[in-house]
């Protein structure tokens, strides 16, 4: 009842304040991650200004002639390096999309579990956004184009050579929950 009446100015020590209270905490790393069997694209930014730095991108290729298992082992296994390399404090993640082919979407569903499983094991928040979401915030048009999406990347990030269509958007997943992150949200960021 002291404590109450006496204000906030005695909080006890290692108190929190409400969460209404806190600013949003914008990660140190992110790792964005855009899941497909044959052409995984991550990337790692750090948050900064004058424009965010770009710690590692790429493409996790496989070739046509690999078992999907061959596949989902080169995803987890190279997620799992970048992981180690870089320490990244959350991931950003492509968000669920509706496909008309049941196959496709099972495949889908196996590079992304993959995917998942190694950033949970790790340890790291996971959130996922909608892939229009992502255009809209970095494009600003839904809709727009692989090309437009890695232009836009390469501006944000000051990168000399336009990044490959895959790392570019895992790059534009994790730009766009850098400026989420930023904002007040009335809605928080979906996290799985």
């Amino acid at each position: 009842m002291k404590d109450r009446l006496d204000g906030p100015a005695r909080a006890r020590p290692g108190a929190r304040p409400p969460a209404s209270l806190t600013a949003a905490k914008i990660p140190a790393i992110i790792l964005g991650v855009d899941p497909s069997l044959r052409g995984t694209g991550y990337g790692i930014i750090a948050p900064g200004k004058p424009h965010p730095q770009t710690l590692a991108m790429g493409t996790i290729a496989c070739p046509a002639t690999w078992e999907r298992s061959r596949c989902l082992v080169r995803i987890s296994d190279t997620l799992r390096a970048v992981i180690a390399e870089h320490h990244p404090e959350v991931c950003v993640i492509e968000g669920i999309f509706f496909v008309q082919n049941l196959k496709t979407a099972l495949i889908m569903g196996e590079a992304r579990g993959a995917a998942l499983a190694v950033i949970a094991s790790a340890g790291l928040d996971i959130y996922e956004l909608a892939t229009r979401k992502v255009k809209q915030a970095i494009v600003g048009y839904g809709g727009a184009q692989k090309s437009a999406v890695a232009t836009m990347v390469q501006r944000m990030l000051n990168l000399a050579e336009l990044p490959e269509p895959d790392a570019a958007d895992a790059l534009a997943l994790a730009l766009t929950h850098a400026r989420e992150s930023s904002r007040y949200q009335l809605k928080p960021l979906k996290k799985i």
